[in-house]
């Protein structure tokens, strides 16, 4: 006799988190790009479930401020400015300390073997905007939590860990336009050396060192976008 295969299909809250999650790795990468129109029939078409599952993703990701809900009007993706790029990185340098003090405050051997195994592990997988990029993302994402791992407020780790993803959307725009070589691997080293020293002032300034600089290149290459799309409609004005 023939295998008979289960007809069981997902529940409505397995869908909903699955399409969260595609559709936040979508935003995080830019794959939706900022202030682009989200269209629910056509996301519910693509992803192959109901309208009001992707109503429900939106609407989680509108509370997380990766999309932009307004009334009567629908979903949009968050757009990108100068202006945030500076005060998401005013408010993740705040947060960061904050956590990081605690941490080292409170860390102990398994924190600091925690660091070791986070930067051996980041500063051995590739980093390029190929197939391995999600891997990194989530080595990176791993190395700069196991910093704080002992930090003991969970309202600032969640902070924390807000606002380090809302930085991931930026982080993606400097892979696809800058062109500036930086020493990651080094930039990274230093920071977990000064960490598992417990030497917070020099952790602290290489680690503001390290989001100003990703601050200014995302400037950079926010303003290298700009450009572009003058250029394109110039040249469109001009046809």
């Amino acid at each position: 006799m023939a295998a008979v295969l289960s007809s069981v299909t997902p529940d409505a809250g397995s869908l909903t988190l699955s399409t969260y999650q595609k559709l936040r790795r979508d935003v995080l990468s830019g794959s939706l790009a900022a202030s682009e129109k989200l269209k629910i029939h056509d996301l519910a078409g693509q992803l192959g479930v109901s309208p009001g599952v992707v109503r429900e993703a939106l609407s989680r990701l509108a509370s997380e401020r990766l999309v932009i809900a307004t009334p009567q009007r629908g979903f949009r993706v968050a757009p990108v400015s100068a202006e945030d790029v500076h005060d998401l990185t005013e408010a993740r340098i705040d947060i960061e300390m904050a956590c990081l003090r605690r941490s080292i405050a409170r860390g102990d051997l398994a924190w600091e073997a925690g660091i070791v195994a986070a930067t051996h592990r980041l500063n051995r997988t590739p980093h390029d905007v190929n197939e391995a990029e999600e891997e990194w993302a989530r080595a990176h994402a791993t190395f700069h939590a196991a910093l704080v791992a002992a930090c003991d407020s969970s309202w600032l780790l969640a902070m924390r860990e807000q606002l380090y993803y809302q930085a991931e959307r930026y982080r993606t725009i400097n892979i696809r336009v800058s062109g500036h070589v930086r020493d990651l691997p080094g930039e990274h080293e230093k920071i977990a050396s000064a960490v598992l020293k417990r030497d917070l002032d020099g952790a602290g300034a290489l680690l503001t060192e390290h989001l100003r600089l990703t601050e200014t290149l995302t400037l950079k290459s926010i303003s290298a976008q700009a450009d572009r799309r003058r250029a394109g409609l110039a040249s469109e004005a001009s046809q």
